[in-house]
């Protein structure tokens, strides 16, 4: 027995039916977006996208990280996105607790030290949100070729606010 079975079950019921095949792998509304990992947030559905329309790339605090600028980088390039979106949230952890909070409820949630484990806090959801989207807007491989935008997703109204 897998600890996995139930998903694996879940899969199978799903491939039963399954439509979604034959996409080429590009961004056919144009569309990336950085979000958070945060269980609240449905991507497409926020957008009125569809399957197959949006490169979508997730981390704690919807943070413009190396990973997320490699990945739009290539979506600018070779997945035809024209327009990236960097969309944190309402009432998100990474916004709401600090570093060494973190560090201590990790580290007593595994029962080891976890004091050297960087976690990507941001202090002023906003400026770094700011920061981020210029991030993005001053990478000599993004730079003019995609028109780049801030909003802040909130959780309690699936509202979008522009920002950046």
């Amino acid at each position: 027995m897998s600890d996995f079975d139930d998903l694996l079950q879940a899969n199978r019921a799903f491939a039963d039916s399954f439509d979604l095949g034959g996409f080429d792998g590009k961004a056919h509304a144009g569309i990336a977006l950085v979000t958070c990992m945060d269980s609240r947030i449905d991507p497409l559905g926020m957008l009125g996208l569809k399957h197959g329309d949006a490169k979508i790339f997730r981390n704690p605090g919807a943070r413009v990280t190396p990973q997320a600028l490699e990945a739009l980088v290539l979506g600018v390039h070779l997945l035809n996105v024209q327009r990236i979106l960097v969309v944190p949230h309402t009432r998100c952890a990474m916004a709401s607790a600090s570093e060494q909070d973190l560090r201590d409820r990790v580290g007593e949630s595994a029962g080891v030290d976890a004091s050297w484990q960087s976690f990507g806090v941001v202090t002023d959801q906003l400026e770094q949100l700011r920061e981020d989207v210029a991030k993005v807007r001053a990478h000599p491989l993004v730079g003019d070729r995609a028109k780049v935008g801030g909003f802040l997703y909130d959780v309690d109204s699936g509202l979008l606010t522009e920002h950046a």
